[in-house]
């Protein structure tokens, strides 16, 4: 039985397939004196729209530079679907002599199309390994079953790729019987942990006869993760009597842990649900890294999905409407609450001619008793938030606003407020985003053809304070004030901001 770490390979969907070289290097030391067999260091990719690093591409300088530092077989990936049969010799021909297997990621719907793509690559000298995705699924799918034994002469590994993360122990014993039965090539297994089942699912797959497993340096891999390899080499070193140099597997993972700091890596309860109910963690490991999505909005979401449901509401009607001159977006900055009386005076200065949006709940109590239009923007779990902030829903007063069908995200909506929500038709000021709050908040203003909007709450963050999550979402908001002041709208902040696409004005000049 053989190990294959693909640190490089998975891990790279957090890093766009950037390492630093350092840490590259300590990795490769580690892993030469580790009984690892295998090391996938990325994908061979023909070039794609947009930007991704250097273990994407592998440039033929990359891997003779791996080569060099490594004792390791050493793999690269193609995506099946991203490759055309004729341009396979010129994309691997610079790897012969240098890279000794060749692994194919696979969508089962299209095995027989890879198995013309793998003869190709064999005829070149590589090893092939098949990695075939959504092994929950294969049982659905009695066309590729029967076409298993094409794979024999073809592939020298056949990977069980559990995708989603939900395999459990018993479905491993009974997969590997069947693609047992049907084919004599290798077998390996490649598990997610999602569920934190891929030590005891690998393990498994070992029982079974599997030829070959894969792992990652502290489980780093798309969505929820992999196998760590530390781990399974401490259970083999304890299980198996497999010699292990602690000292190099600390030095490497104690490397990657800091990365991880970082990207947070690792499963959480929405790709829980997901492994759970076999359902793609592409999604989940965008909406994870969005601030404005909750775990609840995230996770209904994942229902929808599964049932596929469709929740509509009638749509915002602008006639139903009187037009308004103005319109106060509030967002959940703190200076909301700071300044609120000098707001709220602002806001009863203009009286009829002036509609209040606000773009979150948070900061909304603090405004329930103001004399005017409000609309509150719903998105995710925004719908808990108001009904925590709001504890008698009798003081709510307002329309609920809803961004447009068929929402991604899972929005929920309070039973009691269910007849005083709408939803947009569509966002049409900005092809970024359809589903934020403050997409929302401006498309409202747009729709009542406000002439001049004002803005309060939208501080945005110091640089002490910017991690990732935050300063995307900083990102996004300037980009969404650039496209609606090109529609048309003037937006002025009245408080404090660190947004450079709105112009700044005083609350107190206003009153």
């Amino acid at each position: 039985m053989k190990i294959l770490d693909c640190t490089l390979r998975d891990g790279g969907y957090y890093t766009n397939w950037d390492f630093d070289k350092n840490l590259v290097d300590t990795y490769l030391t580690a892993m030469n004196d580790l009984p690892v067999e295998y090391l996938e260091v990325g994908y061979r990719s023909p070039k794609l729209n947009g930007y991704y690093g250097e273990y994407f591409y592998c440039p033929d300088f990359v891997l003779k530079k791996l080569s060099l530092l490594s004792n390791k077989k050493l793999v690269i990936i193609l995506d099946e679907k991203n490759i055309k049969l004729e341009t396979v010799e010129e994309l691997l021909k610079p790897c012969l002599g240098v890279i000794t297997m060749v692994r194919i990621a696979i969508d089962p719907e299209q095995l027989l199309r890879a198995i013309d793509l793998a003869k190709k690559v064999k005829s070149m000298g590589f090893e092939v390994g098949f990695n075939v995705m959504y092994m929950s699924k294969w049982k659905s799918l009695p066309e590729f079953l029967s076409n298993l034994k094409h794979v024999d002469g073809v592939a020298d590994y056949f990977y069980m790729v559990d995708s989603y993360g939900g395999v459990y122990p018993e479905d491993v014993k009974e997969i590997f019987s069947l693609v047992r039965s049907q084919m004599k090539t290798k077998i390996g297994f490649h598990g997610h942990n999602n569920l934190e089942l891929a030590l005891v699912n690998t393990l498994t797959a070992i029982e079974c006869g599997a030829d070959m497993v894969d792992a990652t340096i502290t489980g780093m891999g798309r969505g929820a993760g992999n196998l760590k390899t530390e781990l399974l080499l401490t259970a083999l070193n304890q299980r198996n009597n497999i010699e292990v140099d602690f000292n190099a597997l600390s030095a490497v993972t104690d490397a990657f842990f800091q990365l991880q700091k970082e990207y947070e890596w690792g499963t959480n309860l929405p790709y829980m649900v997901s492994g759970a109910n076999s359902l793609p963690q592409k999604d989940v490991m965008e909406w994870v890294s969005k601030r404005y999505y909750s775990i609840n909005s995230i996770v209904r979401a994942l229902h929808q999905q599964k049932n596929k449901e469709v929740n509509k509401f009638p749509f915002f009607n602008t006639n139903k409407h009187k037009q308004y001159k103005y319109a106060l977006i509030i967002g959940g900055g703190p200076t909301a609450v700071q300044k609120s009386d000098a707001i709220i005076e602002f806001i009863n200065k203009f009286g009829n001619d002036i509609v209040v949006i606000h773009a979150s709940s948070k900061n909304s109590i603090a405004y329930k008793n103001v004399n005017c239009q409000n609309f509150y923007c719903l998105v995710g779990n925004e719908g808990n938030r108001l009904t925590s902030v709001f504890k008698k829903i009798e003081e709510f007063k307002g329309i609920c606003v809803l961004p447009p069908s068929p929402r991604k995200m899972g929005t929920f909506v309070p039973e009691k407020l269910i007849s005083e929500t709408t939803e947009l038709s569509e966002v049409n000021f900005t092809n970024l985003l359809n589903d934020s709050h403050t997409a929302i908040a401006l498309q409202i203003a747009i729709n009542l053809n406000v002439k001049e909007c004002f803005i309060v709450g939208y501080d945005g963050y110091s640089n002490a304070n910017v991690g990732n999550k935050e300063q995307e979402l900083f990102l996004e908001n300037e980009a969404l004030f650039a496209h609606s002041q090109e529609n048309g709208i003037d937006l002025i902040s009245l408080t404090p901001t660190r947004y450079k696409n709105l112009t700044i004005d005083s609350i107190y000049s206003k009153i």
